[in-house]
């Protein structure tokens, strides 16, 4: 994972999950409400929004990949 700068937002995990699918990819644009990915934990669905609005800058995680609360999943550079 590369470092995030000081002034990205880091959209973390508020659970633990497994990574069901990525809406974005880096440099796509989103705002606050956007849905970046979809965790799936006990057979439930739970969308993932950006909380910020801006670029995103990096996945960190995969599809496939099991995520524990507090893992960062996806990197936004506010405004930007």
């Amino acid at each position: 994972m590369n470092r995030a700068a000081r002034h990205d937002h880091v959209v973390a995990a508020e659970l633990v999950a497994s990574v069901l699918s990525l809406e974005v990819s880096a440099g796509d644009r989103v705002d606050a409400t956007d849905v970046v990915c979809v965790l799936e934990s006990m057979k439930m669905e739970i969308p993932v929004m950006a909380d910020t609005g801006g670029t995103v800058t990096e996945l960190v995680v995969k599809v496939g990949d099991t995520v524990r609360e507090g893992d960062p999943l996806v990197v936004v550079r506010p405004g930007a």
